[in-house]
């Protein structure tokens, strides 16, 4: 009896001693919408980091939404020379999930400072402001994932074959790993799909290099950019992602991505861009998004997932290049999974 009495008692004493659900730290709702005790408080979220070039320093504007421990998403806009704007949607999906995320408008770009030099404009300098914006919000690879969509690909591509020890996954969203191989499908596969009269006239205004040409512009809008850059007819675009066109610096746009929409030709600095060899070299987690009517080969981008160490392919079969607003429930689910897994240790 005296036996059972004091295993009775030993069990108890664990029991006591074991935290109970309501006594062990989690991150609450409460917990990620809070400021308190944040040094960003005061703005709202918003940072101008201070970032150092050969040219002097300059400062980017960014914007932390929640607050995660261990999920911090990063968000690298496109363009070049685009804004935070087109990834507004993530509002919309990322907070439920209590997902911390950084909106970031890259130098140049309409928020942050936009100096008039363009040496600044490589990618070897962008890779070093991400890495200082890193830094300056305190990310690590115990919580930072980065994402980069369209030229933000690029860059994200670039940041992890440099910095990959210090992330924690990478999410590679509407962007392939060559533009040579991007050019070959652009001008080979979705040229020719187009009304061959229109592609015609598009091509003819090209060669004369006769960009500014209002009927250059309509010609894209009305059978390129709603079949393969956002799927909705004009009227219907989301008003963040006109503003985002709005908002653009096009001498950064024109210097690296040049003026032709079927691929980067002329003299663009990203012309000759490609990193598909090296793609092998990373280990970190990586995502890899494409979609049926992007701009982009999906088919690159799935190869693209099998090249790195660690990688997972999200198709998005109703998407184009802004595959966050008109695919988003593939998108978003896609993107969550991939984060949570990262977290959970199960990917």
């Amino acid at each position: 009896m005296k036996k059972l009495t004091l295993g009775l008692l030993v069990i108890a004493f664990l029991i006591s001693c074991k935290p109970q659900p309501e006594q062990q730290a989690e991150n609450t709702s409460q917990d990620y919408w809070s400021f308190e005790n944040r040094d960003d408080q005061f703005t709202g979220g918003i940072k101008m980091i201070p970032i150092q070039t050969e040219k002097g320093e300059f400062k980017v504007w960014t914007k932390r939404v929640g607050n995660n421990p261990t999920k911090k998403v990063l968000l690298l806009h496109g363009g070049p020379g685009m804004t935070h704007e087109a990834f507004s949607c993530f509002d919309g999906y990322f907070p439920q999930e209590e997902i911390e995320y950084i909106y970031y408008d890259q130098l140049g770009s309409y928020h942050s400072d936009q100096p008039d030099d363009l040496s600044l404009w490589t990618t070897e300098r962008f890779v070093e402001e991400v890495e200082q914006v890193r830094q300056a919000l305190g990310l690590d690879s115990s919580n930072f994932y980065l994402l980069g969509q369209s030229w933000g690909g690029i860059l994200a591509m670039e940041y992890a074959l440099k910095y990959q020890d210090n992330m924690k996954g990478l999410i590679i969203s509407n962007m392939m790993s060559s533009v040579p191989e991007y050019n070959a499908y652009a001008q080979e596969v979705l040229g020719p799909q187009m009304d061959p009269e229109v592609y015609k006239e598009i091509k003819a205004m090209e060669d004369a290099e006769d960009f500014t040409n209002p009927r250059y512009g309509e010609l894209l809008m009305n059978h390129y950019y709603t079949e393969h850059v956002l799927r909705l007819p004009m009227e219907e675009w989301p008003e963040a992602v006109m503003r985002t066109l709005n908002h653009a610096n096009n001498q950064i746009y024109v210097h690296m991505q040049g003026y032709s929409e079927f691929g980067i030709t002329g003299d663009a600095t990203l012309k000759e861009w490609d990193v598909k060899d090296r793609l092998k070299e990373l280990s970190v987690p990586t995502l890899v998004i494409g979609a049926q009517y992007d701009t982009m080969d999906p088919k690159h981008m799935e190869w693209m997932a099998g090249e790195v160490q660690n990688g997972r392919y999200l198709y998005c079969p109703n998407g184009s290049h802004l595959s966050q607003y008109d695919d988003q429930k593939n998108y978003f689910s896609g993107v969550i999974d991939f984060v949570n897994d990262v977290d959970s240790g199960s990917f």
